[in-house]
């Protein structure tokens, strides 16, 4: 295997040099015109992939040089620990998918989801290729923490096949929250429905304990239009900023340049995060018209980025208001050393619990509180691994001291972080880790399949009221 591994740095290494954007600018075109045969809507979906990973890279540069001052005075004035700086996702993406490993994760992804395919124990095809950097990152960080390539090739096929089936279990859900019909293909293999299960499990709890709250819930949709501006990401921004600023201890000016440049930023991740999705529709209407004359009397799924449900209100209500909560648990969480910024707005958590919740606001609001500790913590035990990987690959933000700790808040997948862990400590030193492992993989596995025989209990109740 490690053979194959030195073949696709041959083959690869001069395309990796070039960045992050131009790699996957070539690499979505070439895909996008073996499906389509339009070099035009081909070359337009990788320009547009590269365009948009470099305005996502220069909005966290500018938000970063901008809270990082006041972060560090923060930190001086509270005396609290909180030393790894929160850069968002982009950089993230960008080390992970300047790995040869990423490409290998990739192929043998896609391999995977066309013989779940081909044995029918799927309906969707995974058409996100971008976002295969989530679950690559599992991989990379398994193999950090002292596992083999071959080892962390079955963790992330592991992870990977739930991933493709939980797409096919949430298709109904999906079709309720936008109210389309079930021929409709879109459904989404994102990390971030892999906390489904556990989602779950607490949304089951509310229905034995706590049913009473339900009917203090409220139409986002509605409260939305009410608040306006006062409820918009520039205005979460603004009182980011203002909070951080005061925190700090910085002057008026200080503190006005912190709320607007925070507003700018929020309002630009949500723009620019739709040219993603616009990156890679003619790739996926591509995929979709070729499986549909190949396997003709069978609908096929296409499983996309998760925004293609971000016209759902709850989920930036929710966000909203777990923004200023998640800032709060981290100034007093034991063991997080991560100060939310780039991942203030929690989109690696809201949409998840808008499919367990159904869009019932105060339950997203309370579980995504509940639960958010999880990625407070998962962001701090990967902060020295993200930072040695983007130094190495020349993705470390400029700005930044050299010896500061960097992560993500809200990366999605943080259970899958602390298998990774486990499993390569397990590897690598054996011993107790074995055991834990093995204990963490059974539990994540039982709860998956639980979790699957709940949701079809769900889709079924759907299909009686489709009848």
């Amino acid at each position: 295997m490690n053979s194959l591994i030195d073949l696709a740095n041959t083959i690869f290494k001069p395309l990796i040099e070039l960045g992050a954007a131009p790699l996957m600018t070539i690499i979505l075109a070439i895909i996008t015109f073996i499906f389509t045969k339009k070099i035009s809507k081909s070359l337009e979906g990788g320009l547009k992939l590269g365009i948009a990973l470099t305005g996502i890279g220069a909005i966290i540069g500018i938000l970063t040089n901008a809270f990082s001052q006041a972060m560090t005075d923060f930190v001086e004035r509270t005396g609290l620990s909180l030393s790894i700086t929160d850069v968002g996702w982009a950089p993230l993406a960008t080390i992970t998918w300047g790995s040869p490993y990423t490409l290998y994760f990739l192929a043998v992804m896609v391999i995977v989801n066309i013989v779940l395919l081909l044995i029918n124990r799927t309906n969707t095809l995974d058409v996100d290729i971008f976002n295969i950097w989530h679950l690559s990152i599992v991989g990379l960080f398994a193999i950090y923490c002292g596992a083999n390539l071959f080892v962390a090739t079955l963790l992330v096929i592991f992870i990977g096949v739930m991933k493709i089936i939980n797409s096919d279990l949430m298709k109904p859900t999906f079709n309720d929250l936008l109210h389309v019909p079930s021929s409709n293909p879109m459904t989404s293999t994102h990390m971030n429905y892999m906390m489904n299960p556990f989602l779950l499990i607490m949304d089951k709890i509310f229905d034995k304990v706590f049913p009473w709250l339900d009917k203090y819930d409220f139409d986002a949709a509605k409260l939305n239009n009410k608040i306006g501006f006062w409820g918009s990401k520039f205005a979460i921004g603004l009182y980011l900023g203002v909070f951080v600023g005061l925190l700090a201890g910085q002057s008026p000016t200080q503190i006005f340049a912190l709320a607007f440049t925070a507003a700018v930023a929020l309002e630009l991740f949500s723009l620019i995060g739709s040219w993603f999705i616009a990156s890679v529709e003619p790739l996926s209407q591509g995929i979709s018209n070729f499986a549909n004359s190949k396997l003709k009397g069978r609908q096929l799924n296409i499983g996309l980025d998760w925004p293609f449900i971000a016209g759902r209100a709850e989920i930036w209500a929710a966000a909203n208001v777990l923004a200023p909560i998640m800032l709060l648990e981290a100034m007093i969480l034991p063991g997080n050393k991560l100060l939310p910024l780039g991942g203030i707005i929690a989109m690696g958590v809201t949409p998840a619990l808008l499919v367990i919740t159904r869009g019932k606001l105060l339950r997203m609001i309370i579980i995504g509180a509940i639960e958010l500790p999880l990625f407070l913590w998962s962001g701090t035990l990967i902060a020295k691994f993200v930072t040695e990987t983007a130094k190495k690959a020349g993705a470390f933000p400029k700005g930044l001291s050299s010896n500061t700790l960097i992560s993500h808040t809200t990366m999605e997948g943080p259970l899958e972080k602390f298998l990774s862990y486990l499993v390569g400590h397990a590897v690598h030193g054996g011993g107790i880790f074995i055991v834990y492992s093995i204990v963490a993989l059974a539990i994540y596995l039982l709860a998956f399949i639980w979790y699957a025989f709940e949701m079809k209990k769900r889709n079924r109740i759907y299909e009686e009221d489709n009848n």
